[in-house]
């Protein structure tokens, strides 16, 4: 008759047996490793997805900014022909002397805006130290403090970005 409740004897220990036992440490010790496995696969596939992020985010800014050494460069030409047409207006030369001076700026400020290269004109506006440079501060009872009063030298910007900061003129307070 099968005794529902076996009597085991003092040399041998309740539980599966030995080969049982080795079987389920065995699955323990490959499901440890399947999760550590399936925890790098996520981690590789997180860190390619931000590679991929990055790389794009850098192409753009490559497109958007990759002219900008170039963009320095012509500025002081742009500057220069700008005050070369200043002193011109004032001296009466030759009309066509001046028309071509317009000509060639209005090429050059299309060009520029193909670029994205915008000019800053802060006249009137709030002294911004991100946007501006301040190269006087002058007393001026009908502004406020720290208004942009006049530019010495444009400033611009790629995109955005600065290029080069307006070098400003600040009111202050008398």
């Amino acid at each position: 008759m099968n005794d529902p409740n076996p009597v085991v004897s003092e040399g041998q220990a309740a539980g599966p047996p030995p080969a049982a036992a080795a079987a389920n440490d065995g699955l323990a010790a490959a499901e440890a490793k399947a999760q550590a496995h399936w925890d790098s696969y996520v981690r590789a596939v997180a860190e390619l997805d931000n590679y991929r992020k990055r790389m794009d985010r850098e192409l753009e800014n490559a497109r958007k900014y990759g002219v900008e050494r170039f963009a320095q460069d012509l500025l002081p030409v742009s500057d220069a022909l700008v005050a070369g047409m200043q002193q011109a207006a004032g001296a009466n030369p030759g009309p066509a002397l001046l028309e071509g001076a317009q000509a060639t700026l209005r090429e050059l400020n299309r060009a520029f805006d193909k670029a994205g290269i915008k000019a800053i004109d802060p006249i009137g506006q709030p002294f911004d130290p991100a946007w501006h440079e301040a190269m006087l501060a002058q007393e001026s009872p009908g502004q406020t403090p720290g208004t942009v009063l006049s530019v010495v030298q444009k400033g611009y910007s790629l995109n955005g970005r600065l290029l080069r900061p307006a070098r400003v003129v600040v009111s202050k307070a008398s």
